[in-house]
C-alpha cells in the first residue's frame, strides 16, 4: 500500500460534493419520478457563458488558436480585466499586476505556495469556504479559524484579527463577498483589516469571486483600492458564468509577480488558451449587459427566498448582500444541520447544504441555500420546505 504525504492529515473531505452524490443517487431513484428533487446545494450558477464568449470559443478552435500563452495569461486579456477594475470599481491595476489562472483556486494555491512556510498561522473567519483552509493546509501551514457571528456579519474585523495575531500568523485570508453567507466586510472595516496587517508585516488575501455579484453599492467594492500590497483572487467562474472553462485571475503586488510566474510556469504552464481567448468577449457590452440583467436576477431570487426563509424559523440574520447563498440557522428544527439536510432530501425533495464543511465553531446549527436556480424552482422549493417542516415526522 502506498504511503501518502502527512499534509493529507489536514485536509478533510469536501461535504458538499458528498451531499451532492446522495442527492443525485436520490434524484434517480423511484422515489422521485413524480416530485423531481430541487436542487439548492451547489454553488454554480445555472447560466452559461454569454454568447459572445461562446462564440469567442468556436473562433479560437476554427482558427487554431490554442497554443499555449505566457504564464501569467494572454496580454489582451490582462488589459481588458486591467480596464474592468477601472470601470466597474474605479480602481487602477496595473496589467502587469494581473495573472491569470486555471481557476481562483489555481490563483489560490499559488498565492499560498508563494507566501506561507511550514507552520505558518493563517487567519480566516469560521464560516468560510473549506478549500480556503486546505490550500492554507497543503502549503503546510496552519489556517486559523477565528469565530464570526451574525454580529460581525459573519466576517473578521480588524479588532479580532489583532487579538489573535500572534508570533506565528504570517496574513489573513479572507473572502467578500463570503461563501456560504454572501455578507461582505464593509470597505471602512477593510481598510481597517488591511492597515492593522500591514503593520505587522503579514500579507492580505482576499478572495473577490463573487464581487461582480454585489446587490450592494456599500459593500461593492474591491479591496484592491486598500493598497497595492492586498493580493485579490477573482474568476470568470460566478459573475462572468464559465464554472467548467477552468479561468481565473489574481492581482498581486509588483514584486511578488516575478515569484507567481515562476510558480505557475512550473505547476500550470498556462491556463486554457481556448477559455482565455473566450473570456476576452466576456467585456464586450453586450456581454455584460447580459451580466447585469443576470445579477438583477440573482437579487429578486434572494428577495424571495430569504423572506421564506426567515417565515419558516429558517432564520437568515444576516441579508446577504452578494453571492447567491442564503446561510440559515436550521436548529429550531434539528439539532445537526446534517441530519436535517438528509430529512430535507428525503421529506421535501430539495437538496441543500449542512454547515458541516463551512467551519468548527456551532457549524450545527447552519445550513447553507444556494439560490442559483430558477425563480419558478426556488417558489416550488420553499412551498416544499414549509409543508415538510409541520408535517409529522
Amino acid at each position: 500500500m502506498l504511503r501518502t504525504a502527512s499534509r493529507l492529515d489536514h485536509i478533510e473531505p469536501f461535504y458538499v460534493m458528498e451531499c451532492a452524490k446522495a442527492a443525485a443517487e436520490l434524484a434517480r431513484s423511484p422515489e422521485c419520478a413524480e416530485r423531481p428533487m430541487v436542487f439548492l446545494n451547489i454553488g454554480e450558477p445555472d447560466f452559461t457563458a454569454a454568447p459572445l464568449v461562446r462564440e469567442a470559443a468556436e473562433r479560437a478552435l476554427r482558427d487554431g488558436r490554442t497554443q499555449y500563452t505566457d504564464a501569467t495569461g494572454l496580454a489582451p486579456l490582462r488589459e481588458r480585466i486591467s480596464q474592468w477594475y477601472a470601470q466597474r470599481f474605479g480602481v487602477q491595476v496595473d496589467p502587469a499586476r494581473i495573472v491569470v489562472t486555471a481557476g481562483a483556486s489555481a490563483a489560490l494555491q499559488l498565492a499560498c505556495l508563494a507566501l506561507v512556510e511550514r507552520g505558518d498561522e493563517v487567519l480566516m473567519p469560521d464560516p468560510s469556504y473549506p478549500c480556503n483552509r486546505h490550500f492554507v493546509a497543503a502549503a503546510d501551514g496552519v489556517p486559523v479559524l477565528l469565530p464570526a457571528g451574525p454580529e460581525q456579519r459573519f466576517q473578521l474585523d480588524a479588532a479580532g484579527v489583532e487579538a489573535a495575531w500572534g508570533p506565528r500568523t504570517r496574513g489573513v485570508l479572507l473572502a467578500s463577498p463570503s461563501n456560504p453567507t454572501g455578507t461582505s466586510i464593509d470597505p471602512e472595516e477593510m481598510g481597517r483589516i488591511v492597515r492593522a496587517v500591514r503593520s505587522r508585516g503579514g500579507f492580505t488575501i482576499v478572495d473577490e469571486i463573487y464581487l461582480g455579484l454585489s446587490y450592494d453599492d456599500r459593500y461593492g467594492s474591491s479591496a484592491l483600492a486598500h493598497g497595492e500590497d492586498v493580493i485579490s483572487i477573482n474568476s470568470f467562474s460566478k459573475y462572468f458564468s464559465m464554472t467548467g472553462w477552468r479561468l481565473g485571475w489574481m492581482v498581486v503586488p509588483p514584486a511578488l509577480v516575478g515569484a507567481i510566474e515562476k510558480l505557475a510556469q512550473n505547476l500550470f504552464i498556462c491556463a486554457s488558451t481556448i477559455a482565455q481567448r473566450a473570456a476576452l468577449a466576456c467585456f464586450e457590452p453586450e456581454s455584460i449587459a447580459e451580466y447585469e440583467r443576470r445579477r438583477a436576477e440573482f437579487k429578486a431570487r434572494r428577495d424571495v427566498v430569504v423572506p421564506a426563509l426567515n417565515a419558516m424559523g429558517l432564520t437568515v440574520p444576516v441579508m446577504p448582500e452578494g453571492a447567491f447563498y442564503a446561510w440559515a440557522d436550521c436548529s429550531a428544527h434539528a439539532a445537526s444541520s446534517w441530519d436535517f439536510v438528509f430529512d430535507t432530501m428525503r421529506r421535501a425533495h430539495v437538496a441543500l447544504t449542512p454547515g458541516r464543511d463551512f467551519g468548527r465553531h456551532g457549524a450545527e446549527r447552519w445550513v447553507r441555500l444556494s439560490y442559483a436556480n430558477s425563480l419558478a424552482q426556488l417558489e416550488e422549493a420553499m412551498a416544499r420546505l414549509a409543508a415538510s417542516l409541520v408535517a409529522p415526522r
